[in-house]
C-alpha cells in the first residue's frame, strides 16, 4: 500500500495560480503590477557602504545566536517601539519572517496536547505558510473568518472550548495582510486572556507594523506588558523586508520569553540556516535607524491619499487602517482580476488565492489584493484603471 506524502494535496501556491490565469491572455494595456506586496521605494543610502565595508565577513560561518550588537540593536528598537524592555535571551534572528512563523511552530508546538490531536488557529484569509506549519506539525489547521463583519480579524472567542482546549498556537497578523485591519488594545487583551485560559500560545506576525498613517499600532508584546502575561506566551515577528524596504536582505527576528526562545534556538542550530555575518551588520545598523522609516512612511501614506480620493464615489470601499494593500470587494475576485488584465494591463491577485473555502463560502473569494508599492505615479494610473473598470 502506497501513502500520498503530508504535503501532496496542497493546492497551488498564489502566484503559479496567477500566471495560469492571466497568462494565456494579452494584456489590455501597459502592464501595472498589483500583486506582490515587494516594496519598490528606496532602501537607507547607507546600506552598500554597511555591506561593502563587511563583505570579508562571508568567508565567516555566521554565529547562530546572532552577533551581540545585532541583537543589541534589536532590543533596543523594541524598546523605542513599544516601551517593553526585552533582553538578548529572548531574541532570535531571523532569514525573514516566513522562516520563522514556520520553524517556530516546529520547535514550540507539542505533538499531543491534553490527550489528543492538537490544533492550531489562523485567519481566514491567510498568509499560507501558518497553513504549512500547521500541517508539519501534525496538527489540526482551524481556518477562523477574518471578514467584515468581524472588523477583518478573526474572533477565536467564538469557537468550541473544545477545539480551543486542543490549542496550541494561534496565528494573528496585524496590521492584518490583505486587509489592513489593525488589532487594538481591547483586541489583544481578550486574545491573551483567552490563551492564558487555554493554555495556547500566540504567534503575533507584525510584519507590517511600520506602515501606518497616524497611529503606530499596538503591538502584541505592548498588550502582554500591559496585561501582565507571561512572556512565554507570546511569540512576536518582525521584519526589514517592509519597514526598510529590504525583502532581498530576508532579515527579521522573533522575540518570545527566554525558555520558548532557547527552544527555537536548539532547533535552528540543527535545521535552520544563520544569517551571513553582513546581513546582520546591515541589520543592526537599519534597525538603529527611525529616519528613512518616517520618509517610507510618508510615501506610503501618499498612496493611502490617493485612494481614498480615487475610490470616494465607491460606496463599497474601505480605506486600510495599515498595510499598503487594498483589499477591495467585488462579485468574484478572478473574474475580476482577468477582467483587468485584459482590458486595462492591471494585475491584481484574487482574494480566493489567500484563503480556503468553509461550510458557509470562501471568505476571500469576493474580493481582489491590490498592493500599492510601486511609485506614486504608477499607483494612481492603475487605481484609476481598476475604479473605472470595475466600479463604474
Amino acid at each position: 500500500m502506497t501513502y500520498p506524502e503530508r504535503f501532496s494535496n496542497l493546492p497551488a501556491y498564489a502566484w503559479p495560480r496567477l500566471r495560469a490565469l492571466l497568462d494565456v491572455h494579452e494584456a489590455g494595456g501597459e502592464p501595472v503590477n498589483m500583486t506582490i506586496g515587494e516594496p519598490q521605494h528606496p532602501f537607507p543610502n547607507f546600506v552598500p557602504d554597511v555591506l561593502a565595508q563587511s563583505v570579508g565577513e562571508f568567508a565567516k560561518y555566521p554565529t547562530n545566536e546572532g552577533a551581540p550588537e545585532l541583537l543589541a540593536a534589536i532590543c533596543g528598537w523594541v524598546t523605542r517601539r513599544y516601551s517593553v524592555d526585552i533582553t538578548p535571551d529572548r531574541v532570535m534572528i531571523l532569514n525573514g519572517t516566513r522562516e520563522g512563523l514556520y520553524n517556530a511552530a516546529m520547535a514550540l508546538s507539542p505533538e499531543v496536547k491534553n490527550g489528543k490531536q492538537p490544533v492550531v488557529l489562523l485567519p481566514n484569509p491567510f498568509y499560507q505558510v501558518y497553513a504549512i506549519a500547521a500541517l508539519s506539525v501534525n496538527a489540526e489547521p482551524v481556518m477562523v473568518p477574518a471578514t467584515a463583519e468581524s472588523g477583518h480579524l478573526p474572533d477565536y472567542a467564538a469557537l468550541d472550548p473544545e477545539i480551543l482546549d486542543r490549542t496550541t498556537i494561534a496565528y494573528i497578523c496585524s496590521p492584518a495582510n490583505p486587509q489592513g485591519a489593525v488589532a487594538d488594545r481591547e483586541y489583544w487583551a481578550q486574545l491573551i486572556a483567552l490563551a492564558e485560559k487555554h493554555d495556547f500560545k500566540i504567534f503575533a506576525d507584525e510584519c507590517y507594523s511600520e506602515i501606518y498613517r497616524d497611529t503606530p499600532p499596538m503591538g502584541v508584546l505592548e498588550a502582554a506588558a500591559d496585561t501582565g502575561c507571561d512572556p512565554e506566551r507570546i511569540v512576536a515577528f518582525h521584519s526589514l523586508s517592509k519597514r526598510s524596504n529590504l525583502p532581498g536582505l530576508r532579515s527579521g527576528f522573533v522575540v518570545s520569553g527566554p525558555k520558548n526562545t532557547k527552544e527555537m534556538r536548539q532547533l535552528r542550530a540543527y535545521a535552520g540556516a544563520p544569517l551571513p555575518m553582513p546581513i546582520q551588520r546591515v541589520s543592526t545598523r537599519v534597525w538603529s535607524d527611525e529616519g528613512h522609516v518616517i520618509e517610507n512612511r510618508a510615501l506610503y501614506r501618499a498612496k493611502f491619499d490617493a485612494a481614498d480620493a480615487i475610490f470616494a464615489g465607491v460606496n463599497s470601499y474601505t480605506s486600510p487602517e495599515a498595510g499598503f494593500f487594498l483589499w477591495l470587494p467585488v462579485e468574484d475576485g478572478e473574474t475580476a482580476a482577468l477582467k483587468l488584465w485584459k482590458e486595462k494591463g492591471v494585475r491584481v491577485l484574487p482574494g480566493a488565492y489567500l484563503s480556503r473555502p468553509d461550510p458557509s463560502g470562501d471568505p476571500g473569494s469576493g474580493y481582489i489584493r491590490v498592493a500599492l508599492v510601486a511609485s506614486i505615479e504608477e499607483t494612481q494610473r492603475g487605481l484609476t484603471q481598476i475604479r473605472d473598470c470595475l466600479y463604474t
